[in-house]
């Protein structure tokens, strides 16, 4: 056939147009990708494998180097395509000749159509994009349709990943690009085969594709990264450039895959993990190599905030400083993150998590009964028992997790409340009142803790407060009869 070589229009190899492909360099992509999915396990027998197609070269080459390849490993084959509604005509042509391939070969085919421009909500049309064909490829292996979905990335990709990311300041986990497996059941089995080896595998089996004029648009980061810079780069300084970056990407990969059990076992033993919350000591990452300390670092930020995007180093450096500094306060946002020092602890969490509405809370206690506290991992317990011979004195000051206080000195309905600023009464041991305020102070209790810290009242009289015990007037004596056991469980130790 005899297509025109134009943007948004089939590519074919021209009758003469172009010179005969050697036999054994037309082997070459088979042979990478038969490489790679051995060397990474990409495959097992029997598997069903989506094949995400743009329609583009390289999705096209995945698609007919995975149909040679598939009786190998026994692989059911399944045709992806998202239409992003982004250029018009150009993007329904797109649509038709993959769902034409997927005729011609008998394949399965699953659409998807979604006017990107409509759901960028703030991202950037790549970052969108992205975004609405990870969820849909995904969506077939969450639900059991698909074993894997495999990708069209490239060595070129992965390059211009690698590059991209380091201009941006990544770290090595950014320098490791993208994965030529992911646990989420991605598979990228063109990642060690570049451009020009597929371009030129498709023209000497005389396959037909599509290009994207998008591809050609330098509004777009990566496209000037692809036209320009790269280019650049190659002929002004290194030749192998998309080489050196690819091993670069290797390196760096091989460094994330030592760390990750390390690192999780450093912060099972260092981190404090609540949901929506991670505590760490600023002794902690005060002995710790700097390498070390700003691994647990960015573990902490991303089980919060579930991904690690719009994190720099900037914001692991500030987190650094904030623990060696001298002063026991320090407040700070990252994107997604509330990261706040008090004391002896720092807490990264959601910002906006806590607000007088979620923070206050007021509840009417039964005796016997038990009360969890909002938003922490503390139950109260109220119980009645008789007194014992041994001294109850003793006993009720709080001892970790009780305090004992006299039945019949209480008069009202008790409550169960956060501490509020303002809050005072007179602990055992105490010559009189003090504010609640000034025993967290003396306790180097972190101001996060405070917020939800439960108090027993009877009536507008403080009976018992966590941590600092019984009042002095309600507090359980040896001459006491029955006993308000106040019990506490679930706390972390501070």
């Amino acid at each position: 056939m005899n297509y025109a070589r134009s943007t948004g229009h089939l590519y074919a190899s021209k009758a003469g147009g172009w010179k005969a492909t050697p036999p054994r360099y037309n082997q070459v992509v088979l042979e990478r990708v038969v490489g790679i999915i051995t060397r990474y396990s990409m495959f097992h027998p029997g598997l069903r494998i989506g094949v995400a197609v743009s329609g583009g070269a390289d999705s096209v080459c995945l698609l007919h180097v995975l149909r040679e390849l598939a009786p190998r490993w026994n692989l059911s084959l399944s045709i992806l395509h998202i239409n992003h509604r982004l250029r018009g005509a150009e993007s329904a042509a797109d649509e038709a000749f993959v769902a034409q391939l997927a005729a011609d070969f008998q394949l399965p085919f699953y659409l998807e159509s979604v006017d990107v421009g409509l759901v960028s909500a703030g991202d950037n049309l790549e970052q969108a994009a992205r975004r609405v064909r990870r969820r849909f490829f995904l969506s077939f292996v969450q639900s059991g349709t698909l074993d894997r979905v495999a990708l069209g990335h490239t060595r070129n990709d992965q390059a211009e990943t690698v590059l991209f990311r380091f201009l941006r300041g990544s770290g090595t986990s950014g320098l490791a690009g993208m994965r030529p497996v992911t646990p989420e059941g991605i598979v990228r089995p063109l990642l060690d085969t570049t451009r020009t080896e597929i371009l030129t595998w498709l023209r000497g089996r005389s396959f037909e594709w599509r290009e994207d004029s998008s591809n050609l648009d330098t509004r777009f980061v990566r496209n000037r990264i692809r036209h320009s810079l790269l280019p650049q780069i190659a002929q002004e300084w290194n030749p192998a450039i998309v080489d050196t970056l690819r091993q670069t990407a290797t390196w760096a990969r091989a460094e994330e895959d030592y760390w990750k059990p390390e690192i999780e076992r450093i912060a099972a033993e260092r981190l404090i993990l609540r949901p929506g919350q991670a505590l760490v000591t600023v002794d902690t990452l005060r002995g710790l190599p700097p390498a070390v300390a700003r691994r647990l670092i960015r573990y902490a930020m991303e089980h919060v905030k579930g991904d690690l995007r719009g994190i720099g180093f900037n914001h692991i450096e500030l987190v650094l400083e904030m623990a060696a500094a001298e002063q026991g306060h320090g407040r700070f946002q990252a994107p997604g993150l509330d990261i706040f020092r008090s004391f002896e602890w720092l807490r990264f969490a959601r910002p906006g998590a806590e607000t007088l509405e979620t923070r206050n809370y007021q509840f009417p206690m039964t005796v016997p009964g038990t009360m969890r506290i909002p938003g922490t991992d503390i139950g109260i317990s109220l119980e009645l028992i008789e007194n014992r011979e041994s001294s109850p004195q003793s006993d009720s000051v709080y001892n970790g997790e009780m305090g004992l206080v006299d039945w019949q000195r209480l008069s009202g309905p008790l409550e169960l409340r956060n501490w509020r600023p303002g809050d005072q009464y007179q602990p055992i041991g105490r010559a009189g009142e003090e504010k609640v305020k000034t025993l967290f102070q003396e306790a180097r209790i972190p101001l996060w803790e405070r917020r939800h810290w439960p108090i027993l009242t009877d009536g507008a009289s403080i009976v018992w407060t966590r941590r600092f015990g019984p009042a002095a007037q309600f507090a359980a004596t040896p001459g006491t009869g029955v006993v308000l056991k106040i019990q506490e469980a679930g706390a972390e130790p501070k």
